[in-house]
């Protein structure tokens, strides 16, 4: 049950890291692709029917991990408070920003929330990173599993590389998404953003992995995570080409792939541990010693599991209503 129940989380982060992280993507390039008012207008409309129900799985997963996980729950509060509480205001200011841009008939009032939207989704990208980043690392924990460094231990340099890497290659899925969804200029720049960011994410996979192995090592065990770094590459290279194809769902889905097998590396690398102790190596908090009694974990799991199947119902009936592309006139 404890198995069943890692996976269902490692499940719900990833659709959210793959739904909402388009429209991430999406706000924090904004700038790049939608030079005149009109254009920024359309690259946000692609993504209104879709930020606020992309975010339940965050809440969702959130919920999840106190029912099956508490004492893991309660551990990654003690060390990543300030960073969920800055989570937490950056979410709020990205709603408000893309509500009230256009509530007044003024250019400055609209320039400042565009902005505000673009930053704080940049910023929410890179806190999320830095906490995956220190997620694979490891965290200073005491014999409690209680975390016991300061926020500067989060700032380090391997969580600060993930989080670059994150804000890259969300950047890129959020441009995969707007060249799908949205046709004339924006289109074309996104294209071009595509084209170019494409090198700086292939650097980046390659330092973080390269890292990532010196960190701890060739998996002992589970040698399937060798072939997830094949995989990744392959949705890559598949994204590039479908890019030079003129194909752009392909684009999107190889760039969803590409971000899925990272995911998957991630929960098979701290595997068996959900809160792994730094330096690796130190063991952590495991997901058998901390879930509660199989009963809660049995109810909690059915619980979440159904939740989940809601939400897929949902989205992917908002997608199929909301099917077609953006024109900038």
């Amino acid at each position: 049950m404890s198995v069943a129940a890692f996976v269902v989380i490692a499940f719900m982060l990833t659709m959210y890291v793959l739904l909402d992280g388009y429209d991430l993507g999406v706000a924090a390039i904004a700038p790049l692709i939608g030079r005149t008012e009109r254009e920024r207008d359309a690259v946000l409309a692609s993504i209104g029917p879709f930020w606020n129900g992309n975010e339940v799985w965050l809440v969702a997963s959130v919920a999840a991990l106190f029912a099956l996980f508490p004492e893991v729950y309660a551990s990654a509060f003690s060390g990543f408070y300030l960073p969920f509480v800055v989570a937490l205001w950056l979410l709020m200011f990205r709603g408000l920003a893309l509500e009230l841009r256009r509530h007044l008939p003024s250019e400055l009032w609209r320039q400042f929330w565009d902005a505000a939207l673009s930053f704080s989704s940049a910023l929410l990208i890179v806190t999320f990173g830095v906490a995956l980043g220190n997620l694979l690392r490891g965290l200073p924990l005491n014999a409690a599993g209680y975390f016991q460094g300061t926020f500067d231990d989060l700032l380090n340099p391997y969580a600060l590389l993930v989080a670059v890497f994150a804000l890259v290659t969300l950047g890129q899925h959020g441009a995969a998404f707007v060249l799908m969804r949205v046709e004339g200029g924006p289109a074309a720049l996104a294209t071009r953003l595509l084209d170019r960011s494409w090198w700086v994410v292939l650097i980046l996979y390659a330092g973080v992995t390269a890292l990532t192995l010196v960190v701890h090592g060739l998996p002992a065990r589970g040698g399937w995570l060798l072939v997830l770094p094949v995989l990744s590459l392959s949705a890559l290279t598949a994204l590039r080409v479908s890019l030079k194809q003129g194909r752009p769902g392909a684009a999107f889905t190889m760039s969803s792939v590409f971000l899925a097998t990272l995911l998957v590396a991630t929960a098979g690398t701290i595997y068996p541990y959900i809160l792994p102790a730094f330096p690796p190596g130190r063991g952590g908090i495991s997901i058998f010693a901390a879930a509660p009694s199989s009963l809660a974990v049995a109810s909690a799991l059915g619980v979440t599991i159904l939740g989940s199947i809601l939400v897929l119902l949902y989205s992917s009936v908002v997608w199929k209503r909301m099917a077609g592309k953006i024109r900038v006139e």
